[in-house]
């Protein structure tokens, strides 16, 4: 059966989404998942990417602990919010994007489980990353969104910055050019450990702002990502949970394979 993640992301971390739930502190090889899992009854795990108060900056979220900890719970799916900076005037604030590409701008995230310091993960792992996210679980979101009505962008380009500082006005007009769609800090290195462990990753990105390329804007402040957050957060949480059961009562057997082949031959260990 399907078993989906849920990381929530600032200000889209709901704790009372899935009612019902125990809590329960995951160990890894790679250390502690800070986060609570939360496991309802609906074959649904989640917990709040930077912890219940908010006090893990990006760089310190322990991306390889969290998917890790999901895998060993049997999760066949992640779907992830994220708030994100808008790089495009038709991406305006309160707009949700499925986005499916990245550009990575992190400079100090470990991005592989296969680090030559766990017995769990040995060789290295050359992961391709042509297709990050599951095409077939965006399908998914990107059908449930227009059958609520949402204002819904069906592709787009992220780009991860390693924060926890906003951009410069130079940054964001550069990355612009560079063909991002939206910004933020934590898409990488979570969608690439996902691929690394074989599961089916999506994203629901909410614009909460123009970043600061954008003239007579205000700029992205954190007080204007709150405010936000809060008028749209019910867009992101109504997609998620009526995506849930969509995806629960789907075929993933033939994709789930195939992710794990991926994964699976990406690993080079050269056997004597």
């Amino acid at each position: 059966s399907n078993v989906i993640g849920i990381i929530g992301g600032t200000g889209l971390d709901d704790p009372e989404i899935l009612e019902g739930r125990t809590e329960k502190y995951v160990d890894t090889p790679f250390g502690k998942c800070e986060n609570a899992l939360l496991t309802p009854l609906l074959c649904v795990l989640s917990f709040l990417r930077h912890g219940r108060q908010h006090t893990i900056m990006p760089s310190k979220v322990n991306y390889q602990a969290n998917i890790w900890a999901l895998k060993e719970e049997g999760c066949t799916h992640v779907i992830v919010t994220t708030a994100c900076g808008s790089l495009k005037e038709e991406i305006q604030p309160g707009d949700i994007i499925i986005i499916d590409q990245f550009i990575d701008r992190t400079t100090r995230r470990l991005q592989t489980f296969y680090d030559g310091n766990h017995s769990c993960a040995r060789g290295v792992c050359h992961i391709p990353m042509a297709e990050p996210f599951c095409p077939k679980t965006r399908e998914v979101l990107i059908e449930t969104a227009k059958k609520l009505g949402l204002r819904c962008h069906s592709k787009g380009t992220v780009i991860t910055i390693e924060g926890p500082r906003f951009s410069s006005r130079a940054e964001s007009i550069m990355f612009q050019t560079w063909g991002a769609d939206v910004i933020n800090m934590t898409t990488v290195p979570e969608v690439v450990l996902a691929k690394e462990a074989g599961i089916c990753y999506a994203s629901i990105a909410m614009a909460t702002d123009y970043d600061c390329w954008k003239e007579h804007e205000e700029a992205v402040s954190v007080d204007r990502v709150l405010k936000t957050l809060k008028e749209n957060a019910n867009k992101a949480k109504s997609l998620l949970l009526t995506t849930i059961p969509q995806i629960g009562s789907m075929e993933w057997s033939e994709t789930l394979h195939n992710m794990k082949k991926m994964a699976q031959f990406s690993v080079l260990l050269l056997r004597h």
